[in-house]
């Protein structure tokens, strides 16, 4: 073996070594770090279209699937297994003697990409600490926003998000909507308080009606939004979104009209939960809530 082969060895036997131990580390703390797949991401999205190819320079921590090879690197592009050698050997002598590579292949969706062609250049170039290579990518259209950091959990919730648009056509209806989730169902009860609206208002119809979901945006969910926006009181629950503490907060206003009566305060209600909650595991703060409601809450509105 030549002294090139054995650097090369070398750096594989490296990144071989990075990828067992994160899969160690990934089983101990339940994390997911495999790629996602191509087919079911564009299954979950409904992707439309797609733009004209065009080159770009791409960072490479923001390629978070592939169309294939699944199983041969996981999301860091760490090689899997040992049949990547020979290829990924290769490529590791090109970089030394400086040749130039032909631009990996992408589908982007959002501010995510997906490898079309081109993973053991991305695995490559990631194990010497390049950051981002020429790329041709191809885009395609999805109703919701996707960030660079989508994975599987929130591949579930912008799923979820696109059926909920495609049932309300809110995105049409408010333009200027962005209701995002980091927990699972939280559209599907969007589409009961919706329901619960319409109900409200008169009209018994099966599908809600425009007319139905622009008075619940405008009437419901923004006021409360505001509210949480005007308090600040998203700082107090770190990775969460405007979206969760709505359903929170409109859960715990409806436990307190049913032990207080029907004219308490969302304003009030939403800085309470905020004071009683806030900095809290969201476990944790629903013991809590749950203690509170059943011996003080009356007397803290009033």
């Amino acid at each position: 073996m030549g002294m090139d082969d054995a650097v090369g060895e070398a750096r594989f036997e490296r990144a071989r070594s990075k990828a067992f131990w994160t899969k160690i580390v990934a089983l101990l703390t339940r994390r997911d770090t495999r790629l996602l797949r191509w087919a079911e991401a564009s299954k979950a999205l409904h992707v439309q279209g797609q733009s004209p190819r065009r080159l770009e320079v791409v960072p490479l921590d923001r390629i978070v699937g592939t169309v294939g090879r699944y199983e041969d690197f996981d999301r860091a592009f760490l090689p899997n297994n040992q049949g990547l050698a020979r290829r990924w050997r290769d490529i590791s002598r090109a970089y030394d003697a400086g040749l130039s590579l032909p631009p990996i292949k992408l589908y982007q969706i959002g501010d995510a990409y997906f490898c079309l062609d081109g993973h053991h250049r991305i695995s490559v170039a990631r194990e010497r600490g390049i950051r981002q290579l020429e790329a041709e990518v191809i885009e395609v259209k999805t109703r919701v926003p996707v960030s660079d950091h989508l994975d599987a959990l929130e591949l579930e919730i912008k799923a979820e998000y696109n059926r909920f648009l495609e049932r309300t056509r809110l995105d049409e209806l408010r333009p200027e909507q962005r209701i995002e989730f980091t927990l699972r169902g939280g559209y599907g009860r969007l589409l009961e308080h919706i329901s619960l609206h319409e109900s409200e208002a008169g009209d018994e119809s099966l599908a809600p009606s425009p007319q139905a979901i622009c008075d619940w945006y405008d009437q419901t969910y923004l006021p409360l939004v505001e509210i949480i926006r005007d308090h600040n009181i998203l700082a107090d629950f770190p990775d969460r979104s405007e979206a969760d503490l709505y359903l929170w907060l409109m859960d715990h206003q409806a436990e307190l009209r049913a032990q207080c009566g029907p004219d308490v305060d969302t304003e009030r209600v939403a800085e309470h939960y905020a004071e009683r909650h806030g900095r809290h595991l969201i476990a944790r703060a629903t013991s809590a809530l749950r203690d509170w409601l059943s011996q003080d809450a009356c007397e803290l509105v009033t």
